[in-house]
């Protein structure tokens, strides 16, 4: 699912269900991250990381540790870039060399509505008078999640170039239908504040995928290089 939206030059791996059995061990130091956690917290800590450990082995990197570093923010072996994310009955790592794109963000929700009071904190008024358009146009797609999730994409695109917080606020989406229908298409993200800098370049927005299907949304953003 995730592979559809992204570049031939990323790898990725994913699992849905029960469909990756059970999560590979941890490394010591991953142990110790999640030692306090909740027997769900856990197996979802571990399974995302055995799909980031087997995304490294497809691009010839040896498996390591996936540990947190600032925001949560994962940290990958020198030369990659990556994301990964989990939700309920699904988990994703995807990953590229750092010469193919500067930046990638990735993410996966349960295809359902946002709970009560959400929508009105994370959107903007013109987002959400689109939202009303797509609903009117394609009410078998709860938009608001879709927006929700092209919203976590972005920020986790930009959060490695810039290693600053974006608020749910600062970033303007544009979601748009693909010719398959209302299950696949893409976002344009307008960055409401100064964007990163790659290759000399300041960035102002940055363009993105989705898809609903299995009972998820799933979404992608990719940062070329300038």
């Amino acid at each position: 699912m995730i592979e559809e939206l992204l570049p031939a030059a990323v790898v990725t791996v994913e699992v849905h269900g029960d469909d990756g059995g059970e999560p590979a061990p941890l490394y010591p130091e991953e142990v110790a991250i999640v030692a306090r956690s909740v027997a769900k917290r856990r197996r979802e800590f571990a399974l995302v990381r055995g799909c980031a450990r087997r995304a490294m082995e497809k691009l010839g990197v040896p498996p390591q540790a996936v540990l947190p570093g600032e925001r949560g923010a994962p940290g990958w072996p020198a030369g990659l870039v990556g994301s990964m994310t989990h939700c309920e009955g699904y988990g994703a790592a995807a990953l590229v060399r750092e010469t193919d794109l500067a930046s990638l963000g990735i993410d996966a929700e349960p295809h359902a509505p946002l709970p009560a009071g959400v929508l009105e904190v994370v959107a903007l008024p013109g987002e959400q008078e689109r939202l009303r358009l797509l609903t009117a146009r394609h009410p078998g797609v709860h938009w608001e999640r879709v927006l929700f999730s092209a919203k976590e994409s972005v920020y986790k695109a930009w959060f490695p170039l810039t290693r600053k917080w974006l608020d749910f606020t600062e970033a303007d989406i544009d979601i748009a239908v693909g010719p398959e229908g209302a299950s696949h298409g893409r976002f344009h993200a307008g960055l409401l504040v100064p964007g990163p800098v790659v290759g000399g370049r300041r960035i102002g927005a940055f363009d993105g995928r989705w898809t609903v299907q299995r009972g998820l949304v799933a979404t992608s953003v990719t940062v070329p290089h300038a």
